[in-house]
This record gives C-alpha cells, structure tokens and sequence, in this order.
C-alpha cells in the first residue's frame, strides 16, 4: 500500500530580505512564527502497517529546528538570504539524508503565504 504521511512543525524566527530594495517592507527585520510540513511517501511495511513512525520524522527534525527556532536566520550559513523558497530547500538539503522517503516541505511564513519544495 503506498502512502503519504505529513508532519507539521512551528518555529519562531526573525529575518529580513537584503537582496530586496530599502523599500521593500521585507528588507527591515521582521519576524514570523514559521510552520514547516514535512512529507514522506513511500509502501508501508506490510509487517508494521506503517511507512515510518512519526517520532522518527520528528527526531530527523529536532536538530533543524534547534538551529532555527529564536534565531536570526541571517545569521545561519546557507540562509543569508533567507526567503521561504530558500529556507525549505535549506532544510531538504539537512533532512533527505535522514529521511529517504521525503518527498516534499512546504515552508510557511505566514498563514497565507507558503513555499512547496520538491527537491533536487
């Protein structure tokens, strides 16, 4: 049986956007309570009647979200501009090593506005 299981996480961070003009709201710090939804998909073990225990996506993201949780992301190297867009392939980057089944991470900053990544 293939499925698709998602897990959701909240952060809280500042930001801003240097590559944006002085104009940009964007460009002044500002903060977001961020939430990330984690996606992996696969066959679930027959044996188990799952594809992979939720504590096991949340520990593959503890270290992630210990990185950017009340942080400056500017600040992080790799997120010196740290636009959703750049932010989700940021943490595909960290987390498709120890989740082989992701498939996806959605990047929300704002309960309106969210970035969807695939990988690479």
């Amino acid at each position: 049986m293939q499925v698709e299981l998602r897990r959701t996480f909240q952060f809280e961070a500042a930001h801003r956007l240097p590559k944006l003009p002085r104009t940009h709201k964007c460009w002044r710090l500002h903060g977001h309570s961020f939430k990330v939804e984690v996606a992996v998909a696969g066959e679930c073990d027959p044996r188990l009647g799952w594809l992979v225990d939720y504590a096991e996506i949340a520990a593959a993201f503890k270290p992630i979200w210990e990185k950017l949780d009340h942080r400056y992301l500017n600040e992080i190297p790799g997120l010196e501009n740290p636009t959703s867009e750049n932010l989700a392939a940021w943490i595909w980057k960290r987390l498709k090593p120890r989740l082989p089944q992701l498939t996806e991470i959605v990047v929300a900053e704002t309960c309106t506005a969210r970035c969807v990544y695939r990988g690479s």
